[in-house]
């Protein structure tokens, strides 16, 4: 009867320490998922943001904004980016954070283009944005990988895009 019980006990024990472990997983795993599209969410506004800007300041574009208000946003928008960066350092695995400093390396070098920091011409533009996208993909894949989900967004079965242009500026 002393053994029914301690078995009884230990085996208790070791499923309510198995659930626990696993609660714990999802947790972090809940945290990964909210800090990877937070990071990605806010790369994509800096982005778009210095697409805006390079438009305006290159004549290709009118708006309503200022260049001025367009710079302000975009500062704000690297302050986010930034902050989203640091949750990463605290929750991402080896290769996602290895894919977020890619990123944020051609991230910057839109900015600093748009910004006009960085000189180039409209092709070498439309490089950094490809490159951009690459590293966004690259990014997605590492962070699936470590979340565990299946598949890869690059690869065989999804070929690369290209940017995507209205025809009139395909030429240019």
């Amino acid at each position: 009867m002393l053994l029914g019980a301690l078995s009884t006990h230990l085996t208790n024990f070791l499923m309510e320490r198995s659930r626990r472990k696993h609660e714990l997983l999802v947790r972090w795993d809940d945290k990964k998922v909210a800090a990877y599209e937070g990071y990605i969410d806010a790369v994509r506004s800096c982005v778009f943001l210095a697409v805006h800007l390079y438009e305006i300041r290159e004549g290709l574009r009118e708006s309503q904004q200022s260049e001025r208000d367009v710079r302000v946003e975009m500062a704000e928008a690297g302050h986010l980016r930034g902050r989203a960066f640091e949750r990463l350092l605290l929750l991402g695995g080896d290769d996602v954070m290895e894919a977020a400093h890619e990123l944020n390396a051609v991230a910057l070098k839109i900015d600093w283009q748009a910004t006009g920091k960085l000189p180039g011409a409209l092709e070498d533009w439309r490089d950094r944005n490809r490159a951009v996208f690459r590293a966004i993909n690259t990014f997605h894949d590492a962070a699936r990988q470590d979340l565990g989900v299946r598949g890869r967004v690059t690869g065989d079965q999804h070929q690369e895009r290209d940017l995507l242009l209205p025809p009139t500026q395909r030429e240019a």
